[in-house]
């Protein structure tokens, strides 16, 4: 029952701030029921898939998610993956990971820095790629927005997706701050955008802790169905969320993300 209600607050914030359910259920799970961390995590990756398959499909169905831009950005998602994977067993990660916390700090400076959600001119290489669309503004108007600095966005994906294969974490985080931060796009269409990509990221995962015996059906099963039930009361929740709001519960969650990666790096737990 407790499994279930913390998945439940699991799936509710991955689905508020498209970082996946996995950031608050891993922990959650080690550390407060006791799971082994492999099994702990082939739960996660199930539940993500769940957040990603129950959130999205509603978000598509409200007009933020950008499946083009989604699409591809996973193309730089899957290289990073392939080469982090390659290169985790010829680097140390402890460095790594304290790394990647330092920089997840700077982010939430940032995201206090930045308040409002910029106009910026058409790129042309958005036009011919059309990614480019609206999403609905609180006055229930469409809004229209371009995307800026489509090859730092690609670039960044690419480094999320070799730390996601290094640290066998999910890059959801990064996900929205190259959306938000470099490509300039609106914080919801960020945030559902990296909802929809996770999935795929974890489908390709969870099929190797599968074949690997880390999925327990019956811990996977209520914390799959806690996760869902949780991102789509998140989904609901969103459109009717400021955005400001938003960024709070974003930056609190990345802030003990990154103290809890900087600390399992310095401990040496990656």
């Amino acid at each position: 029952m407790f499994t279930l209600g913390g998945s439940l607050l699991a799936g509710l914030l991955g689905s508020l701030t498209g970082l996946g359910g996995g950031v608050v259920l891993v922990p959650m799970l080690v550390l407060l029921f006791g799971v082994d961390i492999h099994y702990a995590i082939g739960a996660s990756l199930i539940s993500v898939i769940a957040t990603s398959s129950g959130s999205a499909a509603a978000y598509v169905r409200e007009g933020y998610s950008n499946i083009r831009i989604g699409m591809f950005l996973e193309v730089a998602t899957t290289l990073g993956a392939v080469g982090g994977a390659w290169l985790a067993t010829r680097t140390p990660t402890r460095g790594i990971a304290i790394v990647f916390g330092l920089v997840l700090l700077y982010s939430v400076y940032l995201s206090f820095q930045r308040h409002d959600d910029e106009v910026v001119a058409h790129n042309p290489w958005c036009d011919r790629l059309k990614m480019n669309s609206t999403f609905p503004g609180p006055d229930g108007n469409l809004q229209q927005y371009s995307v800026k600095h489509i090859s730092g966005g690609f670039g960044t994906m690419v480094g999320a997706g070799a730390l996601s294969g290094l640290l066998g974490i999910g890059s959801g985080a990064v996900k929205v701050l190259a959306m938000d931060h470099i490509m300039r796009i609106p914080f919801k269409v960020s945030t559902t955008t990296s909802n929809f990509m996770i999935g795929v990221t974890a489908a390709a995962s969870a099929g190797i802790y599968l074949r690997r015996g880390y999925i327990d059906p019956s811990l996977a099963a209520p914390v799959m169905i806690g996760v869902l039930v949780g991102s789509l009361i998140g989904a609901r929740l969103l459109v009717k969320s400021n955005v400001k709001s938003l960024r709070l519960v974003f930056s609190v969650v990345i802030f003990f993300l990154a103290i809890e990666m900087i600390y399992n790096g310095w401990v040496g737990k990656v």
